[in-house]
């Protein structure tokens, strides 16, 4: 599992009750700041169409055709303006961050908390406030830890002809930035790269804020549909935020696992158990309006645009048998891997192992049965036959 996905916010935005809802994991939820003081770690799904109904097949491996590939999920410690000075546990906040793929920015709809994320009566603070800060938050994070050591490093490329990508990369790398990221942003910005020396610090704000939009990319989550004045979904909805209601999304799931109903995350509706008592209907009821108002509770959507569309990563089947679509031991489409939109065969066999990947051959389509070359470029489903050089 190598993708992580961070969950960042003001304290008090919902951030725990998201993990606690993606991942069913005990988690301390209170409303007052802070209550996340140390990361929580956790393993989400995203979800996918599972391929062995198109098959005729039963995998074991899914729910009804629906398959979830786990990810990590990482709840990080509330975030406040200027944590990147240290206010709050900025600090923390933003350590937690480094090994995110991208990150989830969790907001109070209901306008229920301040920019410090203490309770107020909710209406009472304009949610669309809340959502830039992070970004600036992230982006000043980076540009601290390059003016750190900025003129070090700039007499050093002087002196020594190194490479100003090489070098920033260098100094990111514990960021999560890669030296492509580094390439990519210094080809767009118009800089001398022989004299970094006379880079200004607004050039170097800029520099990092474009770094923090690709190696940090983020989806707003507006939070807290269920209480939130229909006023303030709309505007948000506006900016592109997606209305999620974690509450409502953790209720369904432990009704779930407990047998209440039958609901599988992600759908609209569910099935409700014959055992129910007025009131516990009652309560499903409310759950059923929000649902259909909003096509869901909108956490398992946010999840997968996180997954799908912002880190544009697709799902493949690696199997040793493609004629019965298996393991060795006969498990059907037991693994689903999450790789790069323009990953190849050769790329998913060093992710399934190193030895794999370096002893690569050539790949089967297990649909088609045609041999894929290592330059194949992987799509969605695939179902894939590794042949490798034991």
């Amino acid at each position: 599992m190598t993708v992580s996905i961070a969950l960042a916010g003001k304290p008090n935005c919902g951030k725990s009750t998201f993990f606690k809802a993606a991942t069913l994991a005990n988690v301390e939820i209170a409303n007052y700041p802070f209550t996340t003081i140390d990361a929580n770690h956790g393993v989400a799904y995203a979800r996918t169409v599972c391929p062995c109904r198109e098959l005729k097949l039963d995998c074991g491996q899914c729910r009804e055709g629906v398959r979830f590939v786990p990810i990590g999920l990482i709840d990080v410690a509330g975030l406040v303006p200027d944590a990147h000075k240290g206010r709050g546990l900025g600090n923390a906040f933003l350590d937690n961050l480094r090994q995110a793929k991208a990150i989830i920015h969790v907001i109070d709809a209901s306008g229920g908390t301040d920019i410090e994320g203490v309770p107020v009566p909710v209406g009472s603070h304009n949610p669309l406030d809340d959502i830039n800060f992070l970004e600036h938050e992230i982006t000043m994070w980076i540009f601290g830890i390059l003016k750190r050591n900025w003129e070090r490093l700039s007499r050093k490329v002087n002196a020594e002809g190194l490479k100003i990508e090489e070098t920033i990369a260098e100094q990111l790398e514990g960021a999560g930035v890669t030296d492509a990221q580094v390439k990519t942003v210094l080809s767009r910005l118009k800089l001398p790269r022989d004299k970094p020396h006379v880079w200004t610090d607004e050039q170097i704000i800029e520099l990092s804020d474009m770094l923090r939009a690709l190696s940090k990319p983020l989806i707003i989550a507006a939070n807290k549909i269920d209480v939130a004045p229909q006023e303030y979904i709309e505007k948000l909805k506006e900016t592109g935020a997606m209305p999620v209601s974690a509450a409502a999304e953790a209720a369904l799931r432990l009704a779930d696992k407990g047998g209440a109903i039958k609901y599988i995350p992600g759908d609209d509706d569910f099935t409700e158990s014959a055992s129910l008592s007025q009131a516990q209907k009652a309560a499903l009821s409310k759950l059923r309006a929000l649902m259909k108002i909003n096509g869901g509770t909108g956490i398992q959507k946010c999840i997968n645009d996180a997954v799908f569309n912002l880190l544009d990563l697709v799902v493949v089947f690696p199997v040793e048998d493609e004629n019965k679509f298996s393991d060795k031991k006969g498990n059907i489409l037991p693994d689903a891997f999450l790789v790069k939109k323009g990953s190849t065969p050769k790329d998913l066999a060093f992710m399934v192992h190193t030895d794999i990947g370096k002893g690569f051959l050539y790949a089967v389509d297990a649909r088609t049965k045609m041999r894929l070359g290592d330059k194949h470029e992987l799509k969605n489903g695939d179902i894939v036959k590794i042949v490798a050089v034991k």
